[in-house]
């Protein structure tokens, strides 16, 4: 009896820890682990943009290792280094290695080498892919970054597949090659549908300037307050995108006021009043550090809000080191030289900084904008979007940066049809005067240049 008792106790406990150790594997395998990296040639290491971006990709950071010297050509670590990064990979059994630094195919090949099978090894670049495929909310989002992630992994593939060919492993030749025109062909099917969609956004941003809206856009890095702004600036935080769109998706739901790097890649447009002018303000996707322009570039939705703005609104940190500013500062201007309106600086969370750091931020944002000819900057204004401190003047300076509006006249037939044309421009013009004479109306306003054509045309229908 005591034997038979034993025994079951055995099998209890055997099957105890297999329980135990499916457990332990299925928390495992949903739990995303990662090691971090940076190499720096001539400065001290700061791991914390790296370190959010990774948290914002779903990672849990487990540990880090940097390290201060030139680039590796094949490791982008040194020798040591890098086999001490793929020690720290085994220790932590992380399931990423994460560096700040762009990796050419060469690198990323042999990082995967040498750490344990299966970890996958990211750059920054590639790491903004995926948080950009969490987050694109319409299809032509999803597209882009489809397109932009595949373009990125394609010699990726190219190289691995040389580096299996040249070790011999030639039954990987067929399937290695069949792989690269599977990437190839989609890369051409996404490019077809791409096209096939079109500029909606920009149509529907047409039809709404002839409604009499003009644009500004907000523009800047990720956390500098864009999201907290554009709230300010709203008429009305209960908007509703069925009110003022026609199903596009343009102007869908609201901005979020969260301390991350990325909420959304579709950009989040809200109705506003500017100086008494109708304006559709536009808050877009956050500029990242180091991120390469052409990949910003090939989000066409989201830079094609700035370009195609009446006023851009480049909304900077002011609490950001003089040096970080100025560098920030000057990629944004590159970033928007396409910009076809004024680009006003609004240097937020002033509240943070004495009069004598403003001062300085204020020399620090002359300087870049004088370099900067690609783009017309207008002064920066200190401002505070938490505090709601000189949001006022700045409308002010926005309101100078839009296109000047054109006074016009128009005579009309008295009668129901005339009426409903002066309701038609009290929506899209500022009406200064309506005279009655007679049999005649005389409306007096003030539009864009669209806005006074499309009511000619109309009076002329009378």
């Amino acid at each position: 009896m005591q034997s038979k008792d034993h025994s079951s106790h055995d099998r209890d406990s055997a099957n105890c820890s297999r329980t135990d150790a499916a457990d332990s594997a299925t928390t495992s395998a949903s739990r995303r682990t990662a090691v971090v990296a940076e190499r720096t040639t001539d400065e001290a290491p700061d791991t914390t943009e790296i370190r959010k971006l990774t948290e914002a990709a779903g990672y849990e950071v487990v540990a880090e290792r940097t390290q201060t010297r030139p680039p590796d050509p094949a490791l982008q670590f040194g020798r040591g280094k890098a086999e001490e990064l793929a020690e720290t990979v085994a220790e932590t059994d992380a399931s990423a290695v994460v560096f700040d630094n762009d990796l050419t195919p060469t690198q990323t090949v042999e990082l995967a080498r040498l750490c344990p099978d299966g970890t996958e090894v990211l750059d920054r670049h590639r790491l903004v892919l995926d948080i950009f495929g969490e987050q694109a909310g319409s299809e032509r989002a999803s597209l882009q970054v489809e397109r932009a992630t595949l373009a990125y992994d394609l010699p990726r593939i190219r190289e691995q597949i040389t580096r299996e060919l040249a070790g011999e492993n030639l039954a990987h030749d067929e399937q290695g090659g069949q792989r690269v025109r599977d990437v190839e062909r989609r890369i051409d099917e996404v490019d077809r549908k791409l096209a096939e969609l079109g500029d909606d956004a920009a149509v529907r941003r047409e039809r709404r300037r002839e409604e009499g809206f003009e644009f500004v856009a907000l523009a800047g890095y990720t956390n500098a307050g864009k999201s907290t702004l554009l709230h300010r600036l709203a008429d009305d935080l209960d908007f509703e995108a069925q009110d003022y769109d026609d199903g596009g998706g343009d102007l869908d739901g609201t901005a979020e006021i969260e301390d991350r790097l990325f909420k959304t890649l579709d950009t989040t447009t809200r109705r506003a009043t500017v100086e008494g002018r109708r304006t559709l303000v536009t808050d877009t996707v956050g500029f990242v550090d180091d991120l390469p322009h052409e990949l910003v570039k090939s989000f066409h939705g989201t830079l094609s809000a700035t370009e195609s703005a009446d006023c851009a609104v480049v909304v900077a940190d002011a609490s950001d080191a003089p040096a970080d500013l100025r560098r920030k500062l000057a990629t944004s201007f590159d970033l928007l030289a396409d910009a076809r309106g004024t680009v006003v600086v609004a240097l937020n969370k002033s509240d943070l900084l004495d009069s004598d750091e403003l001062a300085e931020c204020e020399r620090v944002v002359a300087e870049v904008a004088e370099n900067a000819e690609s783009v017309e900057v207008a002064d920066s204004l200190a401002v505070s979007a938490v505090e709601g401190r000189n949001l006022d003047a700045l409308e002010a300076r926005v309101a100078d940066a839009l296109p000047d509006l054109r006074e016009t006249e128009l005579v009309l037939p008295n009668g129901d049809d005339a009426m409903s044309l002066v309701s038609w421009l009290y929506d899209r013009a500022n009406v200064e005067d309506v005279r009655y004479r007679g049999d005649e109306v005389e409306v007096a306003f003030a539009a864009k240049e669209a806005v006074i054509e499309k009511a000619k045309s109309r009076a002329r229908d009378l």
